[in-house]
């Protein structure tokens, strides 16, 4: 298969419009842009995003799929981004990416992923079951060496994929000392986190040690003005030294034009209204307050397209000003709401 050179690359004309200055991922050696790529869309055809199917014009031929990705990674390059972000449950993510990165062969780009998920749904978007949680160390085994097949030699972050307190993985001396077995190799090591609780599970992450030495170098954490409730843990992080990426910027569509829940209507319209007083899209609007926070090393694009990877970086551009920080501040739901209400989205 034929890869686009990153010199045809260049060419994508984000590159001339917007510039994103490289900064620390925490106390790692890594420099990563404020925009990064997460593959969770890219690597699959269902997925939880409203308008997904649409969005991959309901083409789930793997091939295609892989096209896609590549185009995408491409273009992201292109644009300035230098963190990807991929997990074994996103389907072909880490395959997608692994594929892209020995053609393109792109100095400085910095490659995270994350264990602990199966992606059960064999391609198919009407599956019962499409991801199974196992925080164990012999899944923890299993997967490394899954990931080391598609990523090895550009990995740079292996993350716990979405821990809980509930799983007890904080907690299971097996899988933290494999975890800093792979950190003394020279991989940092890192946590996402999901629900209600994501809050406690970054407390008791930054004070999870082995050997009396601090495991996690990076949190992974779900912040948009829906569900902004992680954010003094956050900070607290990034004081305490831990690089900090924000997923869900747009949380998974609600924060766009796409979505028709008949109670978020009022949010929307307020969202709109910011948006054009300061001329720009809503999405580019709710994706500029996550990047504003001043804990955020990177926020990831969710993008499955070139246009919403532009929007996304389009944000870079947008100027939030105090009516428009205090008329989000008014968007934020109740923790449980909002994470219920994910739970009801449909995979499309």
């Amino acid at each position: 298969m034929a890869y686009p050179s990153l010199r045809h690359q260049n060419g994508f004309r984000v590159v001339k419009l917007f510039v994103m200055n490289l900064r620390p991922l925490g106390t790692t050696p890594y420099l990563v842009s404020p925009i990064g790529l997460g593959l969770a869309a890219l690597g699959r055809p269902g997925y939880i995003n409203l308008g997904h199917a649409e969005d991959l014009e309901r083409s789930y031929d793997l091939d295609a799929m892989q096209r896609r990705a590549h185009d995408l990674l491409g273009a992201a390059w292109a644009g300035g981004v230098r963190y990807f972000d991929a997990a074994r449950s996103y389907g072909k993510a880490e395959a997608f990416l692994g594929t892209w990165l020995r053609a393109a062969s792109p100095v400085g780009a910095v490659v995270g992923s994350k264990w602990g998920y199966t992606y059960t749904a064999d391609w198919r978007v009407d599956a019962d079951t499409h991801e199974v949680k196992d925080h164990s160390a012999e899944h923890f085994d299993k997967q490394w060496l899954e990931t080391q097949t598609h990523l090895g030699g550009y990995l740079n972050l292996y993350q716990i994929h979405s821990a809980t307190l509930q799983t007890g993985v904080l907690e299971d001396e097996q899988v933290l000392a494999r975890l800093a077995d792979i950190k003394a190799q020279g991989t940092a090591v890192g946590l996402s986190v999901s629900g209600p609780g994501q809050a406690q599970t970054i407390v008791q992450a930054l004070r999870t040690e082995v050997g009396g030495v601090r495991l996690f170098d990076t949190v992974q954490a779900t912040w948009n003005p829906l569900e902004p409730a992680a954010g003094a843990a956050l900070r607290l992080a990034y004081q305490e030294g831990l690089g900090v990426i924000v997923k869900e910027a747009l949380a998974n569509g609600r924060l766009t034009r796409r979505n028709r829940e008949l109670a978020f209507a009022p949010k929307l319209k307020t969202l709109i209204k910011q948006a054009e007083r300061l001329q720009a899209t809503p999405e580019a609007l709710a994706f500029a307050a996550a990047l504003r926070r001043p804990w955020a090393d990177t926020v990831l694009s969710g993008a499955t397209t070139r246009a919403q990877l532009e929007a996304n970086l389009g944000a870079l551009n947008v100027r939030l000003d105090e009516e428009a920080e205090a008329a989000l501040g008014v968007l934020a739901e109740a923790s449980e709401a909002y994470w219920q209400t994910r739970s009801q989205l449909a995979w499309r």
